[in-house]
């Protein structure tokens, strides 16, 4: 379960998501505010641990690593375990290709260095 703090903080870096997005396409800003932060991730089929590792899993796969970062943050609020993350990542290895599982661990890495 996330800290107060770490809920906090989610809420910033997701803010300044959405704000970067606003500089540039204000209307898929909104998009992303409303719809994908809103109702996608509040949708009760799949638990936020669940959305999360499906979404890092995605991301690593198709080689999506400016987002990335965000969303392994994301993934550790969420209740994914570095182990987990690292499973994920290495079974993606066998489909997505090497060097995009090294990728990936090169992103994972940074963010728990933080």
């Amino acid at each position: 379960m996330p800290t107060r703090k770490e809920m906090e903080m989610d809420k910033s870096d997701q803010q300044k998501v959405v704000d970067e997005l606003k500089a540039v396409a204000p209307e898929f800003a909104k998009l992303t505010e409303d719809f994908l932060f809103g109702e996608i991730w509040k949708r009760p089929e799949l638990s936020p641990r669940d959305k999360s590792l499906i979404t890092v899993s995605c991301l690593v796969a198709l080689n999506r690593i400016e987002q990335v970062e965000f969303h392994f943050k994301k993934a550790f609020e969420n209740g994914l375990t570095r182990e987990e993350l690292v499973a994920a990542i290495t079974h993606i290895a066998f489909y997505a290709g090497w060097p995009t599982a090294a990728s990936g661990f090169i992103h994972l890495k940074k963010v728990m260095e933080q």
